[in-house]
């Protein structure tokens, strides 16, 4: 499989063996020095493996930080620009981004702001960083608990997508970024959503071709809208209550730590729910979807203050104006509405829907 996507900003390339276009990209740039970013986790199972194949011949610094949500902070950049300093990067330096979600979300965002810009390479490991977060620009971090409350919008030079590093990863990380895809078929189109029903990590050839086809949904929906002033807002769907869902349990000392996309999921059937309420979304294929994803993510509980906190938190989300917490809602498979208000009483009955089911 040999597939990108070249456009005037960034470019994507999807390979079992992409090498070659990083130590091509990384020849034009002809940066003065090469950093790479890792957390404890990709450094200690895709590092060497990178390093073995970059086919890189100049010396690279590599900077380690601590893997996890909770360390996606301003505390993490500033050591990582402390590290950059002292290790004499300057505007010309490179940063690779080599890891899940955290990193390319947080490393992007180190590389945008460091000596007011360098340029950055995102290799995504994870399945949610290579159909999601390393895609389209976003870089951040968050503010305490709350997701994704600092940041810019700058796309890396390019993506390299090398489905090889999902070998390395436990099965619950691969579900976790199987909700993005589930998202983008939603939004997409029922046949996607039909071709998502027979994903099987351990089918290869498939696996590919399905990463790809989410790789560009996002990829158009961005270009059309990069700084999501509209259209890019659809990407949003089921992340309202899934962001604050996943921040609630970050914060909370009596819940487990729930993973992005195991967040998602759960915000995915909420907004499922309040759709078929609101726009009329089918109630069949309601049960339909809700049931699919609870087959593929254990279902959660929620008591009525974890739902009050919940709520609560709404109010911090980045799509709301003037105070009203605007959602995205589906009329049908790839038929959304954006900037819709939703109640408060309706919220709590999706959760209540989400509980009996």
């Amino acid at each position: 499989m040999e597939k990108q996507i070249v456009t005037q900003h960034t470019a994507i390339y999807c390979n079992d063996n992409p090498w070659s276009f990083l130590s091509t990209g990384i020849e034009k740039l002809n940066p003065t020095k090469i950093f790479i970013l890792v957390d404890t986790n990709t450094h200690e199972h895709c590092h060497e493996l990178f390093i073995k194949k970059s086919g890189i011949n100049t010396p690279v610094e590599t900077i380690i930080i601590p893997s996890g949500e909770k360390n996606k902070t301003i505390h993490t950049c500033m050591d990582i620009w402390t590290t950059l300093s002292e290790k004499g990067a300057d505007r010309s330096s490179l940063l690779i981004n080599l890891g899940g979600g955290v990193v390319t979300d947080l490393g992007g965002f180190v590389a945008s702001t460091f000596k007011r810009g360098i340029e950055f390479v995102n290799i995504p490991t994870s399945l949610l960083a290579m159909v999601d977060a390393s895609i389209g620009g976003k870089n951040g971090l968050d503010l305490g608990m709350l997701k994704n409350q600092i940041g810019v919008v700058n796309n890396p030079r390019f993506v390299i997508v090398n489905p090889t590093f999902l070998n390395t990863l436990p099965k619950h990380e691969i579900t976790s970024g199987f909700a993005e895809m589930l998202k983008h078929a939603l939004i997409d189109s029922k046949d996607y959503w039909e071709e998502l029903q027979g994903f099987d990590i351990t089918n290869l050839k498939n696996t590919h071709n399905l990463i790809w086809k989410s790789i560009e949904i996002k990829n158009n929906i961005v270009t059309q809208d990069p700084k999501e002033l509209g259209a890019r807002k659809v990407l949003n769907f089921g992340h309202t209550l899934g962001h604050a869902i996943e921040s609630y349990c970050l914060e909370s000392k009596s819940r487990p730590t729930l993973l992005h996309g195991e967040a998602v999921a759960i915000g995915i059937v909420l907004a499922t729910y309040i759709s078929s309420t609101l726009v009329g979304f089918d109630k069949n294929k309601l049960a339909s979807v809700t049931a699919f994803i609870l087959t593929s993510f254990k279902k959660q509980t929620f008591n009525k203050q974890d739902i009050e906190s919940i709520i609560a938190l709404l109010k911090h989300d980045k799509k709301n104006k003037a105070g009203a917490v605007l959602f995205v809602l589906l009329e049908a498979f790839g038929k959304t509405h954006i900037n819709k208000e939703v109640s408060k009483s309706i919220i709590k009955e999706a959760f209540d829907y989400y509980d009996t089911f």
